[in-house]
């Protein structure tokens, strides 16, 4: 038996999504009835069979009429049996609605569920029914393409939000006067690509489309023409309501700045985080995609119609995997925007999905596809290299520095180990570029790649002219947040003892990662040259004291400091969208002023910055990258232990960690019983008192840092005798019918959700975010579903499907050879989705 033949009928499935939405089929203390079935048949006397409960016309389709607050027609909802394809009722429905004045249509067959605004476009799939509340709202929205393609966009479009009576002001029509006033005034004007971009976007609409991806180089402004484009569909009536998605916290706070900035009092914008009981007073909502989809918090608060326009910023990043989900949640026109070069992968080989470069290559074409464009053809492109050519961006200038470690950690061979254990025995390892920091420990490399930096970076031209030596703005990147620490430690021993009477109280370089205080703040703070107060050398030159950020992670995407004149990668990087995120910090360009209102201005334009790399990470992502200077470290005459033993020539790479066994250091039992009130109130009082309130774990939270909010429950939370709390204990408090993770305990303690979901709820969670990626048809709909679950439960089918035997289907309880055959095409896109996305959810 399929897993399928226990499914609820349609009618089922169609009221439980009607009542969850909002709908009501009788009166209650939530309000009148507002769902009308079709004349004759009662809600009593429904039953799973729609083609017989209807009494209109011979087609036998039966109708739900969803009405408004006047009791008058809003949506026509055409309900088929889970075999028929609800698109078949299209055109009945169509004449069904426009006879009696509905402007709004749902193909549904309970699994597969199709929206269709009549006035404007085709049926969308969705996953969820709009609420009663947001489809109301919905029918003011009138869309109007011709509007949008005929609007006027040129580089003052932005301008004419900020200041209305820019074109009367005598010094914007002085054009010997028009930057400083623009500058002065914290005014913007697009630039000529950005005007471009939006013609091409305007293009597209007049074609009939309404998916768009902006593939751009960092420091191209993707917010600024975002903020074009917002304008552009608020303005011409094409959207109420505009969605912006992003992925990270400081790009969220960036985003809700610069559009505050650019559309003055024409539209309001706000974080939903900080107002999620005021958002739908905003034409503009800013979000990172993890708020959304926290407890699947975007079915929750929000209908499929709330947003006319989405718009996913790196795209790249924000809808891989089930953030997919939240994407195609709601219906409209969607824009992404990348700085991913299309042509960034080279001499790869694509049958070997195991490598990292394999693995983003799909990713970026997933990202073409969701946007309906053709692989490498997106619907506007700027790359960096004409952004040079233009003047608008900066190329970087390539210090390649290796010292011996790295060098043999780069190499194929790797870099060989020998130690001795406490038992006299000899353990020989390999360690690679991925060890370094981690496995492998050497003070002595990082002691080198510090000074390296500092012997050949860029110094701050303003200050050289003043006759200073002020080291440029520099962002370093560090493998981990102890890395951070020590790099950071280094770096302000070296400048000691460079510049003594400047740098005596550590502040050279300070760390800035998710496990420093108030780090969110500094980021901004080095960003506006705050960070530290301002240098003392030269006088009155406003730039920051601190002039070396070391960070992990928290300023690779989005991060907006244009004044930096060195990036370091003290660290491998192995996936290609972050490297070229990383590189693209340095090349928006920035004008060095100094103006000491007396006898001395000066005004240097930024032309060059160095990008420092310590592990071949340009050429290993870019062959043909053109290196402008390379850099050769020498080679250490060090010696220790080598891969042949005493004798042969080696280096000290400091400290090295070796997995040994590790036993059981305590022990404790505790008695199995039933689970009581107390114990859930028990733990309710240690996560409210012990857990939520820790002020490391809630900072790694709430920036997002998972992986080292997990770490820290770990360590210092689970199997501690005060509490005696873990995952095993967690899961019986609450009565839970599957494993859980302890990012999902954390989200029950933070609020995130309520509490865990059920196995059940939590397979037909995921079957939903697969088919809102996969968009299936009907015809396939019910046997990928049972092979979709089937996968997930037993392992027996995975073997069979892993280990292609599949004449062993015929004995396999869950799902046999002929349902097999009924998958046309789906049969590896299933594994294939389960091993990218829902990995955790295997064995449930």
């Amino acid at each position: 038996m399929s897993l399928g033949d226990n499914e609820a009928g349609a009618r089922v499935l169609i009221n439980r999504l009607l009542e969850s939405a909002g709908w009501r089929f009788e009166d209650s203390v939530e309000g009148k009835a507002n769902i009308k079935l079709e004349k004759h048949v009662k809600y009593a006397d429904l039953g799973d069979d729609f083609e017989n409960a209807s009494s209109r016309g011979k087609s036998g389709q039966m109708d739900f009429l969803l009405l408004d607050t006047d009791k008058k027609p809003l949506v026509v909802l055409e309900a088929k049996r889970q075999s028929k394809n609800p698109l078949a009722g299209k055109e009945q429905a169509r004449a069904y609605a426009k006879e009696i004045g509905a402007r709004f249509i749902i193909l549904s067959n309970g699994g597969v569920h199709y929206f269709w605004d009549t006035d404007f476009g085709n049926p969308e799939t969705i996953t969820e029914f709009p609420t009663p509340e947001s489809i109301t709202l919905f029918k003011e929205y009138e869309p109007q393409p011709e509007a949008l393609v005929d609007e006027k966009v040129d580089e003052n479009y932005i301008l004419a939000s900020q200041y209305p009576r820019y074109q009367l002001d005598p010094d914007f029509i002085d054009k010997d006067k028009r930057k400083a006033f623009l500058k002065k005034n914290n005014y913007i004007q697009m630039r000529p690509y950005g005007v471009e971009a939006v013609k091409a976007l305007q293009k597209e609409v007049k074609d009939g489309n309404q998916r768009f991806l902006f593939e751009m180089a960092t420091g191209s402004g993707k917010t600024l023409i975002s903020a074009a484009v917002i304008k552009l569909f608020l303005r011409s009536g094409n959207a109420r309501r505009v969605l912006f998605l992003v992925d990270r916290l400081e790009l969220e706070n960036q985003a809700q700045k610069a559009f505050t900035q650019y559309f003055g009092s024409d539209y309001k914008s706000m974080i939903y985080k900080d107002n999620m009981d005021s958002w739908a007073n905003a034409e503009i909502v800013v979000s990172t995609v993890q708020t959304f989809m926290a407890g699947n918090r975007y079915k929750r608060e929000f209908s499929p119609t709330d947003f006319q326009l989405v718009i996913s910023d790196e795209a790249h990043r924000s809808i891989g995997g089930n953030a997919r989900a939240v994407f195609e949640y709601f219906v409209g026109f969607k824009l992404g925007l990348t700085a991913t070069p299309k042509n960034y992968l080279r001499g790869f080989d694509e049958s070997n999905v195991n490598d990292q470069r394999e693995y983003e290559r799909r990713l970026l074409i997933d990202t073409y596809k969701t946007f309906g464009c053709t692989p490498g053809s997106p619907t506007f492109s700027y790359d960096l290299e004409t952004g040079a050519k233009q003047g608008y961006l900066i190329k970087p200038t390539l210090v390649d520095a290796r010292t011996e470690i790295t060098t043999d950690l780069l190499s194929k061979e790797g870099f060989s180990v020998r130690k001795v254990d406490e038992s006299g025995n000899e353990i020989d390892q390999q360690m690679f570029g991925k060890d370094y920091e981690r496995k492998v420990f050497s003070e002595d490399t990082n002691r080198s790649m510090c000074k390296a930096l500092l012997d050949h970076g860029l110094y701050d031209p303003v200050a050289g002219e003043l006759g200073v030596p002020l080291f440029g703005k520099t962002l370093v990147f560090a493998v981990s947040q102890n890395h951070a620490a020590r790099l950071s430690n280094i770096l302000n021993k070296l400048a000691l003892e460079r510049w003594p009477e400047v740098y005596g109280k550590s502040d050279f370089a300070i760390q800035i990662s998710s496990d420093i205080d108030n780090a969110q703040q500094m980021t901004i703070n080095f960003a506006n040259n705050k960070l530290s107060g301002f240098v003392t050398h030269p006088d009155n030159y406003e730039s920051s004291k601190t002039r070396i950020a070391v960070t992990v992670g928290m300023m690779t995407t989005g991060y907006d400091c244009q004044d930096l004149l060195n990036v370091a990668l003290m660290r491998p990087v192995f996936s290609p969208t972050d490297f070229v995120q990383m590189k693209g910090r340095g090349t928006r360009k920035w004008s060095f002023e100094f103006n000491n209102y007396s006898d001395t201005e000066i005004q240097i334009e930024k032309d060059k910055f160095k990008f420092f790399d310590f592990f071949a990470s340009c050429e290993y992502f870019e062959k043909e990258f053109n290196y402008d200077e390379v850099l050769k470290l020498k080679t250490s005459s060090k010696k220790g232990v080598g891969p042949n033993g005493p004798g042969e020539p080696t280096v000290d790479i400091g400290t090295v960690e070796i997995t040994e066994d590790d036993p059981i250091k305590s022990i404790r039992e505790t008695s199995e019983g039933v689970i009581m009130r107390i114990d859930r109130e028990g733990f309710k009082r240690v996560m409210d008192k012990d857990v939520a309130t820790d002020p490391i774990l809630a900072a790694f939270w709430h920036n997002g840092d998972i992986a080292n909010a997990e770490a820290y429950v770990k360590e210092k939370i689970f199997d501690k005798p005060d509490n005696y709390l873990n995952l095993e204990r967690i899961r019986r408090i609450f009565d839970v019918d599957r494993k859980i993770s302890v990012k999902e305990v954390l989200e029950v303690v933070f609020g995130d959700k309520e509490t865990f979901e059920m196995k059940d709820e939590l397979l037909e969670n995921e079957w939903r975010n697969f088919v809102a990626i996969n968009k299936i048809d009907q015809e396939h709909y019910l046997p990928v579903k049972n092979f979709f679950k089937a996968y997930l439960i037993d392992e027996e089918l995975r073997d069979i499907i892993e280990s292609r035997e599949l004449a062993r289907l015929n004995h396999c309880a869950s799902f046999d050879f002929s349902e097999y055959e009924k998958l046309d095409g789906f049969e590896s896109a299933v594994p294939d989705y389960i091993r990218a996305y829902a990995s955790k959810l295997v064995g449930i």
